[in-house]
């Protein structure tokens, strides 16, 4: 929206204008500005090159699992936001491309083949999960998709246990570049620059033909198919893209984290996603971002800062609940509250607020 906001008599002159994401100097200065400050996180930490301790150590945990996860909820986006398809297995489709991952890496694949591989095994599988899409929509497709989030455990404990070690860990074997081994900043980066490529590959498909039949599809599938679109056709492409996007996620959680389990992929996880998505603003391609951004900062870093004060104020407060079970339930609770509260005040999400500043800012001094 800001980005077709410009001051009069600036207008576009040639199809490479036309084209460019960042359409004003003002924009191309903010995201690059961005990114400058988040490639400097590392060097700022007690263990970087220069030893200071300006941000925490922590921050670059936090930083690396925001990378991931906005991959994961990008691709949630464009089948959520773009295409009006619910999912309800996004985590799902995550433990496959981690698994997938993982195992190709122990039969002596590269971690840079096994990825993509393991994000193309996973688009595969959701378009087995999105073939329902040609019957049914809305709440009947959530709960279809919902069989994925069983399924696919299920099945990585048991008829694949010989693969993935059941239930247990499966640990991942250490990535390298020729003998150099990638870890601490070298990790960092590897996270970041990946996904950066993802948000630019999908805020690039939602510029294609294949993008612009989404949105149709989205706002009148009946009106879409009536214009020629091959309704079910772009269904299914979406559910691929969202799967793809998924599997590249937990390739890279595999990545991070070392080791995987198939309680790292559990149905809460899958309502987490859809939960950041809706924070950040369905339909506009900075939600991820902002999404998982406000969600992990408010999870690892506002919560734990304040159940500390409230474990010695609640007991006082609520004498007839045990204060362990108040200590227990107190994270889970301000994280719901909190949700609950966000979806009250802006509905719409973060990145509509963000768009409605830019253009407030690009449109000073005049309130009209």
């Amino acid at each position: 929206m800001s980005a077709n906001i410009r001051p009069s008599g600036v207008f576009d002159t040639t199809y490479v204008q036309d084209m460019t994401i960042n359409r004003t100097r003002f924009d191309l200065i903010l995201s690059w500005g961005f990114l400058f400050v988040v490639l400097l996180i590392p060097l700022l930490t007690r263990e970087g090159p220069f030893g200071v301790d300006i941000v925490p150590l922590g921050a670059v945990g936090t930083v690396e699992r925001i990378a991931i996860l906005m991959i994961a909820v990008q691709g949630l986006n464009l089948l959520v936001g773009y295409t009006g398809q619910v999912s309800l297995g996004q985590a799902a489709f995550m433990a496959v491309g981690a698994y997938s991952t993982t195992v190709l890496m122990r039969q002596g694949m590269t971690f840079w083949l096994a990825l993509p591989i393991g994000a193309l095994l996973t688009g595969l599988v959701g378009l087995i999960f999105g073939l329902p899409s040609l019957r049914v929509k809305g709440f009947y497709l959530a709960m279809a998709t919902l069989a994925a989030q069983f399924i696919i455990p299920w099945l990585l404990r048991n008829p694949l246990a010989p693969l993935t070690n059941g239930s247990n860990p499966l640990p991942v074997p250490r990535t390298t570049i020729g003998e150099f081994v990638i870890t601490g900043a070298a990790q960092y980066y590897t996270l970041i620059l990946i996904s950066l490529a993802a948000m630019i590959i999908a805020r690039n498909i939602i510029r294609t033909r294949a993008g612009r039949a989404f949105v149709a599809i989205r706002d009148n599938d009946l009106a879409a198919e009536l214009l020629g679109i091959n309704v079910f056709a772009y269904k299914l492409r979406a559910f691929f893209v969202c799967a793809v996007f998924a599997g590249l996620a937990g390739g890279l959680l595999a990545f991070e984290s070392r080791s995987v389990t198939p309680d790292q992929f559990d149905l809460q996880s899958s309502i987490e996603l859809l939960a950041m998505l809706i924070i950040g603003g369905a339909g506009i391609s900075q939600a991820p971002l902002l999404g998982v951004g406000f969600v992990l900062i408010l999870r690892e870093g506002a919560i734990p800062s304040l159940t500390p004060l409230l474990n010695d104020f609640l007991p006082r407060l609520l004498p007839f609940i045990d204060s362990v079970n108040i200590s227990a339930s107190l994270a889970p609770a301000l994280f719901g509250i909190t949700i609950i509260l966000f979806l009250i005040i802006e509905p719409r999400g973060l990145a509509y607020r963000w768009e409605i500043f830019k253009i407030s800012w690009k449109l000073r001094p005049f309130s009209y």
